[in-house]
């Protein structure tokens, strides 16, 4: 699996917006994908008249959708200037993995212990179609069935806004997360670490449904020195 390299910014094919809908919402979605996919690197110059004319809206949904990628620290606005696709920030990385590990913890106990099943197959249908993925190199669809996959047991749990909350916060960790992917053997640990964590919330373990969940969350962060030494100019500082 390769990183597209995002110099070409805006070079993604023409968005389809739904004119039923707000415009600014589908942009700043749009944006915050690529921006999270590494489409846009951190660096990136954003040009407001680039972005009218490519979403074919006005300055104001432009102008709204970056002030929320602003608001989630994935751009820097400098007024009268430029706003730039912001580099990833260590510390924001390490805060939203703090919140995230705390919640998934309570959440794979709270479903060990349950006793439920019923979400089980649904699970695991969807840990299926991630393993298909990643054995045909389908990076973006492997991403997103390992978002679903988490999301799955946070409704399962009962706390689906809990799920909105982590991403909303997860910009920097998140990008963190695809420049290691692609080294190698981490999407298959990936895999290993989410079949355990089934298996032991399947067995009523709480104990070791939450030792695995621990486990999976923290290969990235003890891998940060590795992933800036290869990509440099994607951090601050």
């Amino acid at each position: 699996m390769e990183l597209g390299n995002g110099m070409d910014s805006l070079e993604t094919g023409t968005p389809r917006l739904d004119r039923g809908r707000q415009a600014a919402p589908q942009v700043f979605e749009c944006l915050r994908e690529r921006i999270i996919s590494l489409v846009l690197v951190p660096g990136t110059v954003l040009s407001r008249a680039e972005l009218m004319a490519e979403f074919g809206v006005s300055v104001t949904p432009i102008r709204d959708a970056l002030l929320r990628l602003a608001e989630e620290g994935l751009v820097d606005i400098y007024p009268q200037h430029a706003t730039v696709v912001s580099r990833i920030d260590l510390p924001a990385a390490a805060q939203a993995h703090y919140l995230r590990r705390s919640i998934e913890l309570e959440v794979a106990r709270d479903l060990a212990l349950s006793g439920r099943k019923d979400y089980l197959l649904k699970v695991q249908a969807t840990l299926a179609q991630q393993r298909a993925t990643q054995e045909v190199g389908d990076f973006e669809a492997f991403v997103e069935l390992d978002h679903a996959f988490h999301r799955q047991l946070y409704e399962a749990a009962g706390v689906p806004d809990l799920w909105t909350l982590v991403r909303r916060r997860s910009g920097h960790i998140d990008r963190l997360r695809r420049l290691h992917l692609p080294i190698a053997g981490k999407t298959e640990a990936i895999l290993r670490d989410h079949a355990a964590i089934v298996a032991a919330i399947a067995a009523g373990d709480a104990a070791e449904a939450q030792a695995r969940v621990r486990e999976h969350l923290s290969g990235t962060l003890a891998k940060v020195d590795e992933i800036r030494a290869r990509f440099p100019d994607h951090f601050r500082g």
